[in-house]
Order: structure tokens, then C-alpha cells, then sequence
């Protein structure tokens, strides 16, 4: 596959241009591919956004597209399959929702059947999906963003701004985290009471997956199985990943190396419970991820920018910047040394700076005040439609993040560094 300059940029300037625009005095009318939970607040977060309307929705159980129906006042309809929300021209976008192994196909009919496209994280279920989903996005002229939604807050853009700027100095290192301490946390999801073979579409769920009898734990808690999901990889660290890339204005690491295993939630599951990955970019920083169900560690969440001149932290809607001191004391050394020269040592520059303590820098805080994320995410997305412009996360921002997960899970299956060929944009 022959990949542009121009591709890989994201912008497809003159396709874009090419393709059909949305006045901005119409409404865009949306059609959501797949309504559970997550989309739920997806849908949510457009009926915020003025001059959209969700007209249409489909999913596999029945009783996500009652509830979601309801959602909108009863204004959208029940489309009963994707591909009839794809076939109807008077649909301009759709959201995908489904579980991962979906997102490829949905995403590439989508596109060429002239939609602009909203995929809910991660882009893409193998690496590889992601060149061809690029390829399509450049060749169709079409919108593609990606649903890692924190990109879109103001705290992010202020933080990449703190970065940019020297504000923390040379970044070295980056922790980030997600923990939890629940059987839902976990995905293992309680199960609807009218779940049944009248109410859930087996097949539709399935679709590119291996064939499998009807399974209700499959279905509800699809991201605890590998057929249909990357697991702490895909659902978390591609958020964390996302974020990284952006506030650090960088592509991908240059290696991976993971440990992951299954401690506690054995019911219904088959990928970790617990993940650890170490990421080295070769922009002159690592990356410390991790994630354990068993345990709310760090509140829950973490993410730690760490520099030479301050470390900053994102906790909530709040962004707070810890200033380093810079101040040295080598008293404990020195006084092993003889008298004379502990004396001596306190008449040098060096000692006498040592001796001015300095008082304890006060940290900064920064309160977002900005729409929520999503919200925020689904107004970039909304923009880039009416505009034609190159969306916050297109393609291959979604590539570069899916990618970074796909290569920590590949790690700790096989024990091995995982490396990145950022040539061809694919494992190395």
C-alpha cells in the first residue's frame, strides 16, 4: 500500500474539498450504529451540540434501541441494521458503538457509502486495519474521528500548551494509570432480565467473529474475551496513549515491552485483569501504564507528567502543576568528611547556596471550565463536519493510539519487545 505524505498528515486537502459540505444553516442528522451503554452518553453529548439530530438508531438487543429511542423523545426511529442506516441518503453521519471486531468493516462502509464517520475508541481491532481505514478516509474525502475524548477537554490543550511552552522543563517520563475495585469496573456487567434469544440479534453481534453458540455473557460483557476485544489495552491504555501523543506532539513509541495476568475476575473472562507496559519514545522519554482491577490505587485514575522543572498532574477537571525546587543539600555527604573540609565546602558557591534554603515552591492549579469532554470531542467532530477540516483525531491519530495498545498486548502474550516501524506505520 502506497501511503502519502499527504495521507499520513491526515489532511487530504483536495479530497476534502471535493466531498459534499453541510451548509452551516442545516442540521446534521445522525444515525447511531449500536446504542449501548457508552453510546448511551454518546448520545447525550449530541443532543448538546446545536444543529444535530440523532434521527435513527440500531443495535443487536432490543432493549438499547427502546431506551435510546426514548432518549431522543421518540424522534429518532429503530433502523433494525446498520446497513439500512447506511443505505439512507438523508443520514449525513453515523456513530459506531459496537464492540472492536466491528469497527473495520462498519467503519469502511460507512465511509464509502458516504457518510462521515464518529468510531468509538479503539479505531481499529488488528494494526493493519488502521492503514486500510486511513486509505479509505483519504479516498472517500470523508470525516473520521476517533472517540478518545479527553484530547478535546481543555485541560489537555492546556497542558500540551504547559509542556510546549517549557513550563515543566525536559520531560523525562509520563505515569499513567486506570484502577479498579468492582465487578463492573471489571465488565463483568449485569445482564438484562429480558435478555433472551427474542430479544438479542446472536448473529448480529458475531458478525466477523468465530462462530459461537448464543452466549449472553459474550454478548453483555464482550470486552472480557479476546475475540472481540484487546481488553484493558483496547478499552483503557488507548485513552491514556491518545492523550500522551497529543500533549507530547509525538507518533508512537519506538518500543514496548508488557506483563499482564488474570488474578481475581475468572467469571466470564479471558483477558488480564492486571496490565503493566513500559513504552520508550524516541523523542527522549518513557512511559509507565498500568492498570489492576483489584485495587482503586491513585483514586482510580492517574496521569503524571514529570519534568525537570515541575511535574503536572490532571486529576478530574483539574490540572495542577507541582514546581521543582531545584534546591540541593549535600549536608548528610558532607559531614562524613573531615571538619576542615565541611568547613571549606560551606565557603564555596556551592555550600553557600546550599545553605540558603529557598522556601517551598506553591503549586499552580488550573480548573477546567470547559464543556465535558465528550461534549467538547462531539463539537470538534460537528465543526470538522460542517467544515470539512481534518477532525482533532482523525485516522491516523486513532492508528497511532489502537497501535500502541495492539503492541502492549502482543508484548505480554509473548514476552517480547514489541517495535515500531514508523516508515511503514506497522509493527516492525
Amino acid at each position: 500500500m502506497s501511503l502519502t505524505r499527504r495521507v499520513f498528515l491526515g489532511g487530504g486537502a483536495g479530497a476534502l474539498a471535493q466531498a459534499q459540505s453541510v451548509a452551516p444553516s442545516d442540521r446534521i442528522t445522525v444515525g447511531m450504529i449500536a446504542v449501548g451503554s457508552r453510546s448511551h452518553e454518546l448520545l447525550e453529548a449530541i443532543k448538546k451540540v446545536p444543529g444535530t439530530e440523532i434521527v435513527g438508531v440500531c443495535d443487536a438487543y432490543a432493549g438499547r434501541v427502546e431506551r435510546a429511542i426514548e432518549r431522543t423523545g421518540s424522534r429518532a426511529k429503530d433502523y433494525g441494521s446498520y446497513e439500512r442506516i447506511l443505505s439512507d441518503p438523508s443520514i449525513d453521519a453515523v456513530t459506531i458503538g459496537t464492540p472492536d471486531h466491528w469497527h473495520k468493516q462498519m467503519v469502511l462502509e460507512a465511509l464509502h457509502a458516504g457518510k462521515d464517520v464518529y468510531c468509538e475508541k479503539p479505531l481499529t481491532f488488528s494494526i493493519d486495519e488502521g492503514l486500510e481505514i486511513a486509505a479509505a478516509a483519504e479516498k472517500t474525502g470523508k470525516i473520521l474521528q476517533v472517540g478518545s475524548q479527553t484530547i478535546s477537554s481543555e485541560s489537555a490543550r492546556t497542558l500540551r500548551d504547559w509542556v510546549q511552552s517549557g513550563k515543566l522543563g525536559q520531560v523525562t517520563m509520563i505515569r499513567a494509570a486506570y484502577n479498579r475495585n468492582s465487578p463492573g469496573g471489571s465488565w463483568i456487567y449485569p445482564i438484562p432480565p429480558d435478555a433472551s434469544t427474542k430479544t438479542v440479534n446472536w448473529e448480529a453481534f458475531l458478525g466477523p467473529a468465530p462462530k459461537r453458540d448464543f452466549d449472553l455473557e459474550r454478548f453483555f460483557r464482550w470486552r472480557c474475551y479476546k475475540e472481540y476485544s484487546g481488553g484493558i489495552a483496547t478499552d483503557l491504555f488507548v485513552h491514556l496513549c491518545t492523550t500522551i501523543h497529543f500533549v507530547m506532539g509525538v507518533t508512537m513509541p519506538a518500543e514496548v515491552l508488557a506483563m499482564g495476568d488474570l488474578y481475581r475476575w475468572t467469571q466470564s473472562r479471558e483477558v488480564p485483569d492486571t496490565l503493566n507496559a513500559l513504552l520508550r519514545y524516541r523523542e527522549g522519554f518513557t512511559v509507565n501504564l498500568s492498570s489492576t482491577f483489584n485495587s482503586r490505587a491513585d483514586g482510580g485514575y492517574l496521569f503524571e507528567v514529570l519534568g525537570t522543572e515541575g511535574a503536572a498532574q490532571m486529576a478530574g477537571r483539574e490540572l495542577i502543576f507541582h514546581p521543582e525546587s531545584g534546591y540541593d543539600n549535600n549536608a548528610w555527604i558532607v559531614s562524613a568528611w573531615p571538619s576542615r573540609l565541611e568547613a571549606e565546602f560551606y565557603r564555596t558557591p556551592k555550600g553557600r547556596s546550599e545553605l540558603r534554603r529557598p522556601a517551598p515552591p506553591k503549586e499552580e492549579v488550573y480548573s477546567d471550565s470547559g464543556p465535558a469532554s465528550t461534549v467538547a470531542h462531539f463539537q470538534d467532530f460537528f465543526s470538522s463536519v460542517r467544515d470539512r477540516k481534518a477532525p482533532i483525531e482523525d485516522a491516523w491519530v486513532g492508528h497511532h493510539a489502537a497501535s500502541c495498545a495492539h503492541l502492549v498486548n502482543l508484548s505480554a502474550e509473548s514476552g517480547a519487545i514489541m517495535r515500531w516501524d514508523f516508515e511503514n506505520h506497522r509493527q516492525a
